[in-house]
């Protein structure tokens, strides 16, 4: 596994994440759009595992795992605040 690949792998995933996470105005949507996202994502780390391309396929899950943690953690931060779940 070469660096460069993970490197590439996540830089592509973050990418393809930040931009649906950016169609959404509400917590709700980017919620949805953050899971929808990081499913095709990580289907894709799947496909390029099973090619051969560990290395990217790395970097796209560990992408895909820090986007679904910071939208998770989002959901988390508005429900301590207001008080009641905002999803």
């Amino acid at each position: 596994m070469r660096a460069g690949a993970v490197l590439a792998g996540s830089l592509a995933a973050g990418a393809w994440l930040l931009s649906f996470g950016l169609l959404s105005v509400t917590l709700r949507g980017y919620l949805s759009w953050t899971l929808f996202a990081g499913s095709v994502a990580w289907l894709s780390a799947i496909v390029l595992a099973h090619a051969g391309n560990r290395g990217a396929a790395v970097g796209v899950a560990a992408a895909t795992g820090v986007a679904w943690a910071v939208a998770a953690l989002s959901v988390l931060a508005v429900w301590v605040r207001q008080g009641f779940w905002p999803v």
